[in-house]
C-alpha cells in the first residue's frame, strides 16, 4: 500500500507542474500573438513621415519668427482680392460665440464691428484685459481686426475670447471681408 501511496503523490505533482507550465506555456504564446497583432510604441515609418500623435500640445514659437512673417503679408492686398462668401463659410467657426443679428452671445454681436470703437457694445461685458486694449488700438480697422484674429490671446492677454486664432492670412482676409458686408 505504501507504494502505491508514494505513486499518487508523484503523479499528483506531475500533473500539477504540468498544468503550471502548459499555463505559463499557453500565456506566453498568447503575448506573443497578441505582440503580432498590436503595436505599442513608436510605429517605424520612413524617413522625414510624420507619426500622427493622440492629440497635440500647442508651443509657442520664438518670439521673433512669427511676428517677421506676419510683417511680410500685404494684407491691403489679401483684403481687396477676399472672398465675401468664403468669409462667411469660415465665419461658421466664429458663430459658437457671436451673432450677426444685433443679439450678444457668448462674444459681442459683430455686425457693424468693422469700424467699430474696440469695446463699444453698449451692455456686453468686455474682459479688463480688453477694455484696456482700448486705448492700443480704439478702433476695430481691417488691420486690427487681422492682427486679433491670427492670435488673439497673444494681443490681448486676458481676453475672454478661448478661439485659437486663424493662421491663414487668406481666412482673415476673407472673414474680414464677409463682416464688412454685414454693417
Amino acid at each position: 500500500m505504501r507504494g502505491s501511496h508514494a505513486m499518487f503523490n508523484t503523479m499528483t505533482v506531475t500533473k500539477a507542474a504540468g498544468a503550471l507550465i502548459g499555463a505559463l506555456l499557453f500565456l506566453m504564446l498568447a503575448n506573443w500573438a497578441a505582440g503580432s497583432l498590436y503595436h505599442v510604441g513608436a510605429a517605424h515609418h520612413g524617413e522625414g513621415e510624420e507619426v500622427a500623435q493622440a492629440y497635440t500640445i500647442p508651443v509657442e514659437e520664438a518670439a521673433g519668427g512669427e511676428e517677421a512673417a506676419e510683417e511680410q503679408i500685404d494684407f491691403a492686398a489679401l483684403l481687396a482680392s477676399a472672398d465675401a462668401a468664403a468669409g462667411e463659410k469660415d465665419f461658421g467657426k466664429c458663430k459658437a460665440c457671436h451673432k450677426l443679428d444685433g443679439t450678444d452671445g457668448v462674444g459681442p454681436h459683430l455686425n457693424g464691428v468693422v469700424g467699430r470703437e474696440v469695446a463699444a457694445v453698449a451692455g456686453f461685458s468686455y474682459s479688463p484685459a480688453m477694455v484696456e486694449h482700448k486705448a492700443e488700438a480704439p478702433q476695430w480697422t481691417p488691420e486690427a481686426l487681422q492682427e486679433f484674429l491670427a492670435n488673439p490671446k497673444g494681443v490681448v492677454a486676458g481676453t475672454k475670447m478661448s478661439f485659437a486664432g486663424l493662421k491663414d492670412p487668406q481666412d482673415r482676409a476673407d472673414i474680414i471681408a464677409y463682416l464688412q458686408s454685414q454693417q
